[in-house]
């Protein structure tokens, strides 16, 4: 009996820390936020706000928020916040909900959800644009010490298959807090816009955040579906080709060197790829470098024309496309050398000269024999 007398404490103690563990959770009730609002704060993007309950007791607990996207895109994640800007495409709706969660040990106590959504904008289906691509590229800017390169934006599109005829589109892009209407379009042959072209824009060269771009329409016959598309920087962005590539041969060492392509991006962010045919056997050698320079071992009685190409390497952004090739530059000569030329007179006249020879050793052995006169 007298040892049963601590299992028992133990126990009892035990019970008692489950017991003041489970009392908070059974007796706190976490409220859901109020006042929750999506507001559009530009193109593709909106501002989800929302309030801490008033009447959520107690109110000393560090409170956070599950935040779930439910259209266009499925998406879910936590905040302490109690707003939250995101980056998305409007054109077919918004919807997003919140709940106040609570971790407590190891449980997670969470409220009911509230949810707001945005409806989708008017038009009738079928006369959005279809088929919208964007390409950016980088120039120097000469007139600029502040600002040394600047980006262009190109975007093509195809006329929705129920527009009407008289439907005109217009583009406008959002990069950062900046916004910007197309000035300058392309026309098909009813005078529609199907391309856009900005000379200039507030991109830069080396960031990271999404381009938005949004078209819209109008027309006298039909509403004009709005359409919106985010694009990745890395992965529209048309990379110049290498520079000043020069190549030279001496004996049998093809030597080519290049400078890297107009670009934001520094010397070591770039890879390279030299591609050097044999014009006089038809083939190709294609090998890929980190360098500014390349060498190879090629035969010195041969013509060649030798091209380069970069991409931005992964290690300064996530990986996009490969430039298009620099001009082709060409090195040696398919011309025979003089001392080969001799070699080749000099076989032809050796073989001349044995093929002579046997003609006439064999003319030798195999003429008329004289026949001896009878005794």
């Amino acid at each position: 009996m007298i040892t049963m007398v601590p299992v028992l404490l133990i126990l009892s103690g035990a019970v008692a820390i489950l017991q003041a563990e489970l009392l908070p959770a059974e007796k706190f009730l976490l409220l859901p936020p109020v006042n929750f609002t999506i507001k559009v704060t530009g193109l593709a993007q909106v501002l989800l706000h929302w309030e801490p309950n008033p009447d959520q007791k107690p109110r000393n607990v560090n409170l956070e928020y599950h935040v779930k996207i439910n259209a266009p895109q499925d998406d879910d994640y936590e905040t302490r916040n109690t707003e939250s800007k995101c980056v998305t495409i409007l054109h077919r709706g918004f919807s997003a909900s919140v709940q106040t969660i609570l971790w407590h040990g190891p449980s997670l106590l969470a409220s009911s959800w509230v949810s707001a959504e945005l409806k989708a904008p008017p038009g009738s289906p079928g006369t959005s644009v279809v088929n919208l691509t964007c390409t950016t590229n980088t120039a120097a800017d000469n007139g600029s010490s502040l600002w040394p390169y600047q980006v262009s934006l190109r975007c093509t599109w195809l006329v929705g298959q129920d527009a009407p005829e008289d439907t005109q589109y217009f583009l406008y892009y959002r990069y950062g807090s900046q916004t910007e209407e197309c000035q300058e379009y392309s026309k098909d042959a009813l005078k529609r816009n199907i391309a856009c072209w900005f000379p200039r824009t507030f991109i830069q060269g080396k960031g990271r955040d999404w381009l938005a771009v949004h078209v819209n329409g109008s027309s006298k016959h039909a509403a004009i579906e709005p359409f919106d598309q985010l694009f990745a920087l890395h992965a529209i962005d048309q990379v110049n080709p290498p520079l000043n590539v020069t190549a030279e041969i001496e004996g049998t060492h093809l030597s080519i060197q290049w400078e890297k392509p107009v670009s934001a991006f520094p010397t070591h962010c770039f890879d390279y790829e030299v591609k050097i045919y044999n014009i006089r056997k038809g083939y190709f050698q294609t090998e890929k470098v980190t360098t500014r320079a390349f060498v190879s071992i090629v035969d010195d009685a041969s013509k060649y024309c030798v091209q380069v190409r970069a991409a931005v390497s992964a290690t300064c952004r996530a990986a996009g496309s490969w430039s298009r090739w620099s001009r082709p530059r060409y090195v040696g000569t398919d011309e025979q050398k003089p001392l080969a030329r001799w070699f080749l007179v000099v076989l032809m006249a050796a073989a001349c000269f044995l093929l002579l020879t046997s003609s006439l050793l064999c003319r030798g052995k195999l003429g008329p024999r004289r026949r001896r006169p009878k005794s």
